[in-house]
């Protein structure tokens, strides 16, 4: 059936004429055109999920003739952010040749190495597994995606039945069968025995479209998903209540995020018992529909049924047996509880592999939940960094929307154990995880700086994002906390920036700004304590204001927020670390400084106890010593350069030289060097190392440790 552009209710038609018509002859610019809009649309397809192609006739580079080559998604790639570099480039003729020496199903793995002998195009990415299903259907566009509203069918009890009446024909039927080689002939043998249909609908899997242009091919993906959604949503509540209707009442959406924010970080500790794993919590409509429901205790269990969703969440989640409303004051018992609640997992996931491993199977992964459920407040999923867990959420949520469809018009039917276990121990799955880059030292880290929005706070900041770390920027002032936080996502992306208002003296913007942490991380890894003011006046005239406002950003506020982290740190149980910013003052008397130097000696003999006290903690505390940092700084500005031009009997111009002169090194200060010395109390090199301090003033012997 054609339908409307204008009709489309389900599904986003995204499709620009004037776009397109720049790329018209340009089949694979169209083809990346085509991917990405499909790819935007996240009840098309998720992160990462379904792959596309396209055909055309280019010259060989060796015999000049012309030949049919095939461009698809390369192996781990995105549709929705595809460029060209992401495409694999092979001979049609060599691809589809490989068939006279396949040896059969047994001997999938083995063709994959095999794609690599039909490259055309050098700079290829690696072929996927999906290749010959593309490769043997002889359509110049097509595309395989993973909608919800086709999977819902595709994983119901009745899913055959439904194609078949739904799309009276059009639209053929092939029962689940993991993708490779033997899946590809497959296809090209149902399109022979089905001539002119439109697509193909795989068995719990996904579905196959295609056209001979990238428009008519778009257009039929877009018109079978509306068909399949429309046909779903005449359904919900038919013969039911939704998920069987609501067991359990969800709390208010602000006591939701006070829960959820308190209990987080020890999901998070609990879920790190083998590596430590940054979380995602999500509380939205579809979530508390499921998780509120009387089916939930049904269909939780019975696991996902597409393979990229069960790949992302683990065979099933974790279901708390815990009131919505429950006092979570006591820590300890609620991590015992919990904790048994873990432990009885790993023991289903240790029996689920050794039932179902083989004798070549890759050794059991990481057996903690992924997904974890909480009745009346939310979702929570944990994994190696902030993107995948994100991901795997959004992969959830599309689990939940499959699983409600397919309750709604049959019955839900997830992979059997042993096709679950053959995907997610696969051979071929395991090389592709070998091959990911080595982590960054600072991977799996989650950061709190304050006073971050500029200078020294900032650098650090940036340092640490780009060693891998998900950082918390935060900042009085909120205009330049803005600025910072887009700067940041232009440059590394949403996923490991949040940016929350911090005013280290005021008690409730820190509990603001920890639960936000809590909320977007799922806890905290590393504190910095950067903020901080400076004033420079002669003994005499400072006043008890100076030294009081000195003394609460400073020292105050050093240990509210350090209180604030140890506290999460202790709840996690994975240790921790706290680097505080001071200053060579608090080991050099200045002229006219008495105030700042005597309470950044305060932070720095406080840096010592906290080193001793949590210690027995595995938290490190240990400090940095900057000087004169007049980079970005907002120390200087106030007054405080012309105060100290003043004591040191020079211009203001001459500051900076004169600073660096004084050092050994005679070189100026960076906050690049600052940033440095951050990183290296965390990376990795140093763990050993706790009470201490690091001097990056150029060399003043003044400022040596004695």
């Amino acid at each position: 059936m054609n339908i409307p552009i204008m009709s489309f209710k389900y599904v986003s038609y995204l499709w620009d004429e004037a776009k397109a018509a720049k790329l018209e002859g340009n089949e694979v610019d169209l083809l990346i055109y085509r991917s990405n809009i499909l790819g935007a649309d996240l009840r098309i397809t998720n992160y990462g999920g379904g792959n596309t192609s396209c055909k055309t006739t280019e010259l060989d580079p060796l015999t000049k003739e012309p030949v049919e080559v095939m461009w698809i998604k390369g192996s781990g790639g995105d549709i929705g952010t595809m460029t060209r570099s992401g495409l694999a480039g092979l001979y049609v003729d060599k691809l589809r040749s490989l068939k006279g020496i396949y040896r059969g199903i047994d001997f999938e793995d083995e063709m994959v190495e095999l794609f690599n002998h039909c490259i055309y195009d050098l700079a290829s990415k690696a072929p996927s597994i999906d290749t010959p299903l593309h490769g043997f259907l002889p359509f110049k566009h097509i595309d395989h995606l993973h909608p919800d509203a086709a999977i819902a069918i595709a994983a119901s009890k009745d899913g055959e039945k439904i194609t078949q009446e739904l799309w009276k024909g059009a639209i053929a039927w092939v029962p689940w069968q993991r993708p490779g080689f033997d899946l590809g002939l497959l296809l090209k043998e149902t399109l022979d025995n089905n001539p002119g249909i439109r697509g193909i609908m795989l068995g719990g899997h996904g579905l196959f479209t295609w056209g001979d242009t990238a428009y008519e091919c778009y257009m039929n993906s877009l018109e079978v998903i509306e068909t399949a959604s429309a046909y779903l949503a005449e359904n919900y509540g038919k013969k039911r209540p939704v998920f069987g209707g609501e067991k359990v009442s969800s709390l208010a959406p602000e006591q939701r995020k006070i829960q959820a924010a308190k209990l987080a970080p020890i999901l998070r500790g609990l879920a790190s018992s083998e590596k430590r794993m940054v979380g995602t919590f999500n509380d939205g409509d579809t979530v508390l529909q499921f998780i509120n429901s009387h089916d939930l205790s049904k269909l939780a269990p019975m696991g996902t049924s597409c393979p990229d969703h069960f790949l992302r969440t683990k065979i099933s989640p974790l279901v708390l047996d815990l009131a919505a409303d429950a006092d979570l004051s006591d820590v300890s018992a609620l991590k015992e509880s919990i904790g048994a609640a873990f432990q009885a997992y790993r023991e289903m996931y240790a029996d689920y592999y050794e039932k179902h491993k083989h004798p070549n199977s890759p050794a059991m992964r990481d057996p903690n939940p992924v997904v974890i459920l909480w009745p009346g407040v939310g979702m929570f999923s944990y994994a190696k960094d902030k993107q995948t867990s994100r991901v795997a959420s959004e992969f959830y949520i599309n689990a939940i929307n499959v699983m409600r469809g397919a309750e709604a018009v049959s019955e839900y039917v997830s992979l059997p154990l042993q096709e679950a276990f053959d995907i997610e121990y696969w051979l071929l799955e395991e090389a592709k995880l070998q091959r990911m880059p080595k982590e960054k030292p600072l991977s799996r880290k989650i950061a709190l700086i304050t006073g971050s929005a500029g200078g020294i706070g900032k650098g650090i900041a940036e340092k640490y994002v780009q060693e891998g770390a998900c950082v918390v920027l935060t900042d009085i002032d909120q205009s330049r906390l803005d600025g910072t936080v887009a700067e940041f996502e232009k440059k590394y992306g949403k996923d490991v920036v949040l940016g929350a208002q911090l005013d280290v003296t005021n008690t409730e913007s820190l509990a603001s700004a920890i639960q936000a942490t809590c909320l977007k991380f799922g806890g905290i890894d590393i504190v910095v304590n950067n903020a901080g003011i400076s004033i420079s006046k002669g003994f005499e005239d400072h006043t008890n204001q100076d030294w009081d406002r000195l003394n609460d950003i400073l020292v105050m506020g050093q240990y509210h927020v350090s209180r604030a982290g140890v506290s999460l740190m202790k709840q996690q149980g994975l240790g921790g670390d706290i680097v505080n910013v001071v200053s060579k003052n608090a080991l050099v008397a200045g002229p006219k400084n008495v105030a700042y130097g005597t309470a950044k000696a305060a932070q720095l003999h406080m840096s010592r106890l906290m080193a001793a006290e949590l210690a027995e903690d595995k938290i490190r505390v240990n400090v940095v010593n900057p000087d004169a940092v007049i980079e970005n700084s907002n120390i200087w500005e106030g007054g405080w350069a012309e105060n100290r031009a003043k004591a040191y009997g020079i211009d203001v111009k001459d500051l900076p030289q004169y600073y660096a002169n004084r050092t050994l090194l005679k070189e100026s200060v960076k906050v690049s060097d600052i940033a440095d010395a951050a990183f290296a109390f965390v990376g990795g090199l140093l763990s050993k190392t706790t009470g201490n301090m690091l001097n990056v003033d150029g060399g003043l012997a003044a400022a040596f440790p004695r």
